[in-house]
């Protein structure tokens, strides 16, 4: 019995030691109702303005387009990426497109934003405007 206690306690303590990798070794985001969310079910966007994996949103545009932020040690894989912002913030990318949030999405679901100036998008299970 002492040999199994001691051999629970190792794997519990791999499994502890593991969560903050595993926090953002998958997919930051999930899909509701076909439109990709963060985890709260707010609604994420991508912006026809940035190129080659860049935001050009900021100042005033980012405070009405707030970014999707990485925590720093972010680990993205797939067709995840992180981009590292003018200000030295990170953000989640996904296939190369950053993302943001709308200021006027005030629950989750809202998509007050989606072909905003026809070049806010919300991104769909078809993926992110290119």
């Amino acid at each position: 019995m002492k040999q199994y206690s001691q051999s629970f306690k190792a794997l519990m303590l791999t499994a502890v030691l593991a969560l903050p990798t595993m926090a953002f070794a998958a997919e930051p985001v999930m899909m509701k109702d076909g439109v990709m969310a963060d985890h709260k079910g707010m609604t994420l966007y991508t912006f026809d303005k940035d190129t080659g994996g860049k935001s050009v949103c900021t100042g005033q545009c980012a405070e009405n387009w707030p970014p999707f932020k990485a925590e720093a040690g972010a680990k993205a894989e797939g067709k995840w990426s992180v981009v590292k912002r003018d200000d030295g913030t990170m953000q989640w990318a996904y296939d190369g497109k950053p993302l943001y949030y709308f200021m006027k999405d005030k629950k989750p679901g809202d998509k007050e934003g989606d072909k905003m100036k026809d070049v806010w998008h919300v991104i769909t299970n078809s993926g992110p405007k290119m």
